[in-house]
């Protein structure tokens, strides 16, 4: 290969890695799956009390009957 087309071939390079850089479609993707996972982990802490307190309210209602 000849020094031209390697200096080429390495601009070629370097000017993809640029777009790559200043490519921001994926970002909102990612910063959606971190509020969603956020979420998940709010809802694994409070279901088991909130799931405990209705059982709970279920059954002082049905007694009640």
């Amino acid at each position: 290969m000849s020094f031209i087309k390697i200096a080429q071939k390495i601009k070629s390079e370097i000017a993809f890695y640029k777009g790559l850089a200043k490519d921001t479609e994926g970002a909102s993707g990612i910063e959606y799956a971190i509020i969603a996972g956020m979420v998940a982990v709010a809802l694994a802490a409070f279901v088991t009390p909130i799931s405990t307190s209705v059982t709970t309210m279920f059954t002082t209602i049905k007694n009640a009957l």
